[in-house]
């Protein structure tokens, strides 16, 4: 997708190239341009798995493991999605990536009646402990790792995994969850929030003290750049974003009393993968560096592990068009090619139909291929970080870290990242963005093929994911089911038990997990964080 600006003359010749990041491309690079922005092979490259860890975070890169392929995947009732779960993983994917439906990203239980519609629609609807228990049947939860796509209920929905685990006769110990839990993102670029920014930050404070203690091969938060990409931000802006929310998390803990070097480990990132190929894997190969350096620097990190920059680079969802939607096959493949050349550990990849809907069984694996295709035939095994040496993309790597580094002061300069966020600051640049980007497509300044340009041919007609009905009301008679059998009266006790510890300022995590395990529901436990701390009021941004 044409997210550079290319001028042109008369005769169709490419004057200036302008990246989204407001980087001019010059049309050939030499020695003398790395000069220019003083690359020094030693501080800023090094070998990989070596400190600032530009090159990546493992010495063979590829050679000694391949990523891990975590396909967003999810929907209807939870015995439909353990359905899916089974079908991607007898293909070959090496991970889950579980899509929640709206209710339970607001944390509304499937018969509230502001659920009506939505159950089971863009995502598996869960109430309960129940849900989790089928959903997760058969599945070797100490070989897959399970990210759990979620912020506002992220700490209700890591208790539930754990419970369900447990009742399954795995120990914590073995257990891997990587919830997302990044509620800034929300409040920046997606809106599935709940409730105000401090006690938000505080619940997930709450995950990942638990986690530190309780649950060693879990990563509690995955700081999301993702979604804010997705809602027109540049590529400079979802780094420099995501790593101030990042610090904010950081800071909320360090605010405990833990160690720095005890719990960032458990950090990764969720960051989006469309665009232009170079800006991207310039993108990931700075964002690397700077992220070793912000904890060392500014937070005195010392354990190798701290500094190492873990996450999924995927989906490129706001590339995938409804015009033409087989290009986006094509499309996903170069979206891919740029994880992999930006040094990757686990990917995922939207599919071909997601600009209309859920992919079908067809389209996710059609994905999962295309991963597979290229880390088996093409090369990418060969050797570490290919790239490396360019003169165009060290040149283009030190460029994109400097303007990071401009991006990430700004917030600075306002207070931090939760007063960013107060004020609107950053809810109104990303929207200064997306909207200059859309009219760039408007004006054909920025091509999407089939879009704006090359749109003859015939529209191909999608086989379409349908939405069942009778999914949601599987759903409501289970939940209905399950306030039947339950200890009502023990539930209840459990309920005033998390209330009081929340006003209290307790960390909530053992608590949930108590409630969880009595199967109280998703919305009676977020009805108690509302009563206790009220809810966000979006600020007006224009």
């Amino acid at each position: 997708m044409g997210v550079a600006k290319y001028v042109k003359n008369e005769k169709d010749e490419v004057q200036d190239v302008i990246l989204q990041s407001g980087i001019r491309i010059k049309p050939l690079y030499t020695q003398k341009d790395l000069e220019e922005v003083g690359f020094d092979s030693e501080k800023d490259l090094a070998l990989p798995g070596e400190y600032p860890f530009t090159r990546g975070i493992h010495s063979l890169g590829y050679r000694s493991r391949e990523w891990t392929t975590r396909q967003y995947t999810g929907f209807g009732t939870p015995k439909e999605t353990n359905e899916r779960f089974q079908l991607m993983i007898s293909h070959g994917q090496t991970g889950l990536n579980v899509a929640f439906d709206l209710p339970t990203q607001m944390g509304l239980d499937s018969d509230d009646p502001l659920a009506e519609g939505e159950v089971g629609r863009v995502g598996m609807a869960v109430d309960s402990l129940r849900d989790f228990e089928v959903a997760f049947r058969d599945i070797p939860l100490d070989r897959i790792g399970v990210g759990l796509t979620i912020n506002a209920v992220a700490s209700i929905m890591l208790a539930m995994f754990q419970a369900a685990a447990e009742r399954f006769g795995y120990s914590k110990d073995r257990i891997s969850a990587t919830p997302q839990n990044d509620i800034l993102k929300e409040m920046i670029g997606r809106g599935a929030w709940i409730f105000p920014v401090k006690p938000a930050v505080r619940l997930i404070g709450d995950t990942i003290e638990y986690s530190m203690k309780e649950l060693p091969r879990t990563n509690p938060v995955s700081v999301c750049g993702y979604h804010i990409r997705e809602s027109g931000c540049s590529p400079v802006q979802e780094i420099a974003y995501a790593f101030q929310i990042a610090n904010t998390y950081i800071e909320e803990v360090l605010r405990r009393g833990c160690a720095i070097d005890d719990f960032v480990r458990g950090f990764t990132f969720n960051l989006n993968v469309f665009g232009n190929l170079w800006e991207q894997v310039a993108k990931f190969r700075a964002a690397r560096k700077l992220w070793a350096k912000n904890l060392r620097e500014r937070y005195g990190a010392k354990d190798k592990r701290s500094l190492l920059l873990r996450g999924i680079f995927g989906g490129g969802g706001y590339g995938m068009t409804k015009a033409q939607p087989e290009n986006n096959i094509i499309r996903g493949a170069y979206y891919a090619l740029a994880a992999a050349l930006g040094g990757a550990q686990t990917t995922a990849l939207c599919s071909f139909d997601e600009a209309y809907t859920i992919p079908t069984p067809r389209a996710a694996l059609l994905s999962l291929r295309t991963f597979q295709i290229l880390m088996e035939e093409i090369g990418l095994r060969d050797t570490v970080d290919p790239l490396a040496g360019s003169y165009f993309i060290e040149t283009l790597t030190k460029q994109m870290e400097e303007k990071i580094v401009e991006e990430m002061k700004r917030v600075d300069e306002i207070g931090g990242m939760i007063k960013a966020v107060e004020t609107g600051y950053v809810q109104r640049e990303v929207a200064k963005q997306a909207y200059d980007f859309e009219k760039g497509v408007q004006r054909g300044d920025l091509i999407k093929v089939g879009v704006n340009k090359y749109t003859e041919g015939e529209e191909m007609e999608v086989e379409l994911h349908e939405y069942r009905w009778e999914s949601a009301e599987e759903q409501i008679q289970r939940i209905r089911e399950v306030k039947r059998e339950r200890d009502n009266r023990k539930v209840f006790q459990l309920l005033k038990d998390l209330e009081e510890a929340a006003r209290e300022d307790k960390n909530v995590m053992p608590y949930l997990l108590e409630c969880c395990k009595a199967y109280a529901t998703l919305g009676e436990m977020t009805k108690v964080f509302k009563d206790v701390y009220g809810e966000f009021k979006e600020p007006s941004i224009f």
